[in-house]
This record gives C-alpha cells, sequence and structure tokens, in this order.
C-alpha cells in the first residue's frame, strides 16, 4: 500500500512537472536594451540638444557676471597699491562678497538645471515605458525584459532581442508627430 502511494505520489509530481514546462514552452518572451534605446531614440537626442542650449542660453547672463567680477578683480589688484591699504581692504571686502553671491547664484541655477533635467528624464523614460508595455501587449508578448546598464537579464538569446523593432517603431512614432507639429506651426503662420 505505501508503496502504491508512494508511486502514485511520483507519478502526480511527473504530471505536474510536464504540464509546468507545456506552460512555461508557451511564454512569449523578449528583451530589450535600454541602454541602446536610450542611446539611438531620436527624441532623447533631440530633447537632450534642446536641454543643453536652453542651459547655455540660463547661463549666458551668470558667465558675463563672472567676467565683469574677473575684469573687476584684475583692476583691483592693479590700483589697490596706488589707492592705499584703507581703500584696498573696503574693495577687498566688497569683491569677496560679490564672489559669494556669485558663487550662490550659480548653484541655485546648478540645482534648477538638476530638476529640470530629472523631470525631463523621468518623463522620457515613462514614455518610453508606456510605448514597451503597449508594443508587447500588441505583438502578444508575455514578458518584455530590459538589459542595459541596469540589468535584469545576464545572459539571452539574440533571437528574443526586439530592441531594433522596438527603437524604430518609436522614432517613426516620434517622427511623424514632428512631422505634424511642423504642418501645424506652418498653418498657424498663415493665419
Amino acid at each position: 500500500m505505501k508503496k502504491a502511494i508512494l508511486i502514485l505520489g511520483v507519478a502526480i509530481s511527473i504530471l505536474a512537472c510536464n504540464k509546468n514546462e507545456e506552460k512555461s514552452e508557451s511564454l512569449k518572451t523578449a528583451y530589450i536594451d535600454t541602454s541602446e534605446l536610450i542611446e539611438k531614440y531620436e527624441k532623447f537626442k533631440d530633447e537632450d540638444d534642446k536641454f543643453k542650449v536652453k542651459s547655455e542660453e540660463i547661463g549666458r547672463p551668470l558667465e558675463a557676471k563672472f567676467k565683469a567680477f574677473q575684469n573687476e578683480a584684475q583692476s583691483f589688484q592693479q590700483n589697490a597699491q596706488a589707492k592705499g591699504p584703507q581703500w584696498a581692504q573696503q574693495k577687498g571686502a566688497e569683491l569677496s562678497q560679490r564672489e559669494q553671491q556669485l558663487s550662490m547664484e550659480q548653484n541655485a541655477l546648478i540645482q534648477q538645471l538638476q530638476q529640470e533635467g530629472a523631470v525631463l528624464k523621468d518623463t522620457l523614460i515613462s514614455e518610453v515605458r508606456k510605448f514597451i508595455k503597449d508594443y508587447g501587449k500588441k505583438k502578444g508578448y508575455d514578458y518584455v525584459y530590459g538589459t542595459g546598464d541596469a540589468a535584469t537579464i545576464l545572459y539571452a538569446k539574440d533571437n528574443y532581442d526586439i530592441t531594433k523593432e522596438v527603437l524604430k517603431e518609436l522614432n517613426d512614432a516620434y517622427n511623424a508627430t514632428k512631422k505634424d507639429d511642423k504642418v501645424a506651426t506652418k498653418e498657424d503662420d498663415k493665419k
């Protein structure tokens, strides 16, 4: 009797393992190289270029203030001996205070740009994640994994890599919206 129960238990576990194997074989999986996606997605490139231009524009007034400060500091060094120690002490204190103010402005600007950059990056990543989720549903994938800098897959066969397909569709969708925006802008200009 014990042998019959043991054999029955082993048979059931073998059948259960076979069913699990059948189920896992029917899953459709793929992966995307997230580093490549970010590097080659045109919207990331365009937004990065726009952000660099914006950063330069925002930084120009501060850069001009720093140049004016440097010129004033050079002038101070040249005039310090001629105008006497009392003048040099007073002017030196003024320059020191201005240097601190400029440094605080620079730090605030850097912090502002970092925050804006983080928000932009988060927005773009959210858009890409939503696109991948929709793409996975449309193509019937059960799982779409990510590789790259934050690797969640250590090995996968190359035929499961859908990076190029997703990248092409992302860029096509982005380029279509760029064209629509240009057409809308031209129509607005005509009015």
